[in-house]
């Protein structure tokens, strides 16, 4: 063996034996775990913090080398943290430290995915705007980037970025500068686990552009679809800057990526943030999001999440800190069909964005179970269903085929197909746009599309381009995730809903339309559908709000939205689950009359009658040193001054008990005397102690008690609901109170 060759071999042992001390075997694997440790010390510089951090690692690990190998980042600019690769023993000796909140592993999340703002009643052209203050609100995006080329971050017109912005602008590949409308620019990938050779803030997916668009993107006329939609597609606050924090690569996130984006926002000097990530909930103090934003909370900062996309079922919100304002997904009054022909003259619609016109009038029909293989032929799969190693590339080409599945256009492309007609089991609300014409059905039309196929010699069909419709609406999205939610069982999530079905908003140009690499249109505007396009509109109506009352609170632009929503439309017997207080009405809550205001030691407060414990609590508040037995109990079912009222039975088959404590602040103009107006059930009883609320001036605060009772509900019954309303000759101010019980 040569000597340079003995060497690389020593070398690579060297490597080796490191690579298993600090990731661990498949036995002891080291895995990403974040350390929280609340509040900055008072006075201490992020060196010091790192140091302290360090320290920590070595006493847990108890080498020095691995200590400093093994730790990944540290937060502290606005909150004090970790993020480091431990084993199991190692997390456990560090949560057992007094200066330790919590230790958790970093979880994977996922992304939560022109009209709108019009049927929201915020119109471009006659809305009240107070553009001085909006543009010099600061709207953080944390998402997949953002393409900004595209005309809706154009900054012509923009003045320089307000002075309070700290942040800084990250350039990389198809990402060279900021502007005077995309003001900063940042990204993280701490555990260095994408596949990206080359790092950069700019999109190449295509969510974070839409999300940052639909927030505060500039007007452009004339913006659609390959014609569709077409329209001015704008943010709701057009003049706000965006500052873009990359957390996502393609759609998963990772939640140490996400915290430092809190980390880096805060100190920044962003007015609100947006997140429309999301992953199944956990303790507050176990879940990254829940504490970025509880430290944005403490700064003024209010973070708007997205509910999760994983309805109709009940108990699948996500992002459930109250703290935190969780939004569900809306239907808005417009959709999309796609009619379709057969060769006898019979017409149907479907779902699905069409782009295409057809090139001829009409073309060759089959289905996937005709276009199998012959008997005794090797194949795998479910003909019927259009699997593609099923079928007989000869028999599909050139033809339309009918496929007793979704998601099968990638199928019928790859084997030379022209179109596809897909059966759908469930009717949905929302529609995906194809890499061929097609239109997805319901069952009900399925069985003429299959007769027709079987008694007809050559059959034949046409598929046209989709065109826009009027439809009623608001209503809660089918996949919008609903409550109750298993955290804080007496807080109802989601907060309110927002439009997240079809909506057209900026793309990138470094993804096709469909993100495969087979379709060959690109677009600077799409449509999306999600609980994240519902975030970043509700995220905007916040940011509305705030640039006519800068001096609110989070809570207090929360309560606005909250109390001023619109009731859904079309409702079913879940909709206060799947939609919260209703359907934002950015105008409206403008001028709430009343606000619902919670501030940092009421969460405090709140946080003990959960149950945390002092050592936590003292961590949170800094300097100031909180212990539960020193300060007053939180009153009533829920501890909290929240928007809506709600109890969820732990006894399915108990009497219905219920207090909770409310205080409002006049926000209004003037003297004014509110009532209260309640609507329940005949088997609810709902009294409000006192039932007149008399205000003389500005930012006066009343307090008034809801006393809620009920016998057992009968078999069948899972959820009453009723309604408090506080009105005044000129505001309407409502309260959703709902009472859950599980089946029995």
């Amino acid at each position: 063996m040569k000597l340079h060759e003995g060497l690389f071999v020593f070398v690579l042992l060297l490597w080796f034996i490191a690579s298993f001390m600090i990731h661990g075997s498949n036995h002891h694997e080291r895995k990403p775990y974040i350390v929280y440790m609340g509040d900055l010390p008072a006075g201490s510089p992020s060196t010091t913090v790192a140091d302290d951090h360090h320290n920590l690692l070595l006493d847990a690990i108890g080498d020095e080398k691995i200590a400093r190998e093994s730790k990944i980042y540290s937060y502290g600019k606005s909150f004090n943290g970790f993020a480091a690769r431990l084993l199991p023993d190692e997390a456990t000796k560090l949560s057992d430290e007094e200066s330790v909140v919590s230790v958790f592993e970093s979880r994977k999340k996922r992304v939560l995915t022109t009209r709108s703002w019009e049927f929201l009643g915020l119109n471009h052209q006659y809305s009240k705007r107070n553009p001085l203050i909006e543009s010099n609100l600061i709207v953080a995006v944390f998402d997949t980037g953002i393409w900004i080329d595209s005309p809706s971050f154009s900054d012509e017109g923009y003045g320089p970025p307000p002075p309070k912005w700290k942040g800084k602008c990250v350039t990389g590949p198809n990402f060279t500068a900021c502007n005077n409308k995309v003001i900063g620019a940042n990204y993280f990938d701490l555990d260095k686990v994408t596949s990206y050779p080359e790092l950069s803030v700019a999109d190449t997916d295509g969510h974070g552009s839409h999300i940052a668009s639909t927030v505060a993107g500039s007007a452009v006329a004339g913006a659609s679809l390959y014609g569709l939609a077409k329209g001015t597609a704008r943010g709701g606050v057009p003049s706000a800057r965006i500052a873009v924090y990359k957390v996502c690569w393609s759609v998963f996130c990772n939640e140490m990526d996400v915290l430092a984006a809190f980390d880096e926002a805060i100190a920044d000097g962003v007015d609100l943030i947006s997140v429309s990530i999301g992953s199944p909930p956990m303790d507050f103090f176990r879940d990254g999001q829940a504490i970025g934003a509880f430290h944005a909370m403490k700064k003024g900062i209010l973070t708007t999440t997205a509910a999760g996309n994983d309805g109709p079922e009940l108990f699948t919100v996500e992002n459930v800190a109250p703290w935190i304002m969780t939004v569900a997904a809306t239907g808005i009054d417009r959709g999309f069909v796609t009619a379709f022909e057969l060769g006898n003259g019979n017409k149907f619609t479907g779902g699905s964005i069409n782009t295409f016109s057809p090139q001829k009038q009409m073309h060759s029909l089959t289905s996937g179970a005709k276009a199998a293989f012959n008997n005794g032929t090797p194949h795998q799969g479910n003909a019927s269903a259009c699997d593609p190693n099923a079928m007989n590339q000869s028999k599909v080409k050139g033809k339309i085929v009918y496929c007793l599945k979704t998601y099968t256009d990638p199928s019928i492309k790859s084997l030379g197909g022209t179109g596809v007609i897909q059966l759908t089991q469930q009717q949905t609300d929302y529609s995906s746009i194809l890499l061929l014409p097609g239109a997805t059905i319901p069952s009900v039309s399925g069985k003429y599309i299959d007769l027709y196929i079987n008694s007809t010699k050559n059959p034949k069909a046409v598929i046209y381009k989709s065109e826009t419709v009027k439809i009623d609406a608001p209503f809660v999205a089918s996949f919008s995730s609903r409550g109750p939610q298993r955290i804080s069982s007496n807080i109802l999530k989601p907060d309110l809903s927002a439009p997240g079905i079809d909506i057209l908003a900026a793309y990138t140009k470094l993804a096709t339309l469909t993100g495969d690499t087979s379709d060959s249109r690109y677009s600077f505007f799409t449509v999306m559908s999600g609980t994240s396009m519902a975030c970043s509109h509700a995220t905007a109506a916040a940011a509305y709000v705030k640039s006519f009352h800068p001096d609110w609170s989070p809570a207090a632009v929360k309560s606005a939205l909250m109390t001023t929503a619109t009731p859904m439309k079309i409702k079913s017997e879940d909709v206060v689950l799947g939609s919260g207080a209703g359907q934002i009405n950015p105008t409206k809550a403008v001028h709430p009359g009343l606000v619902y205001n919670i501030s940092f030691d009421s969460y405090i407060s709140f946080l003990c009658k959960e149950g945390y414990n002092n050592t936590t609590i003292g961590l949170l508040g800094g300097s100031k040193k909180y212990n539960c037995s020193k300060i007053k109990p939180a009153q009533g079912t829920d501890g909290l001054n929240y928007p809506t009222m709600h109890k969820q039975l732990s006894d399915p088959s108990s009497a219905i008990e219920a207090v909770f404590y409310r205080t409002v602040t006049h926000v209004g103009y003037g003297a004014s005397l509110y009532r209260a107006n309640i609507s329940s059930p005949d088997s609810l009883s709902v009294k409000v102690f006192p039932d007149t609320l008399n205000f003389v001036k500005l930012h006066e605060t009343r307090t008034f008690k809801v006393v809620v009772k009920g016998k057992p509900m009968p078999k069948g019954t899972q959820i009453l609901s009723a309604l408090l309303e506080w009105t005044d000759s000129k505001h309407i101010v409502r309260s959703n109170i709902l009472i859950y019980r599980e089946k029995i």
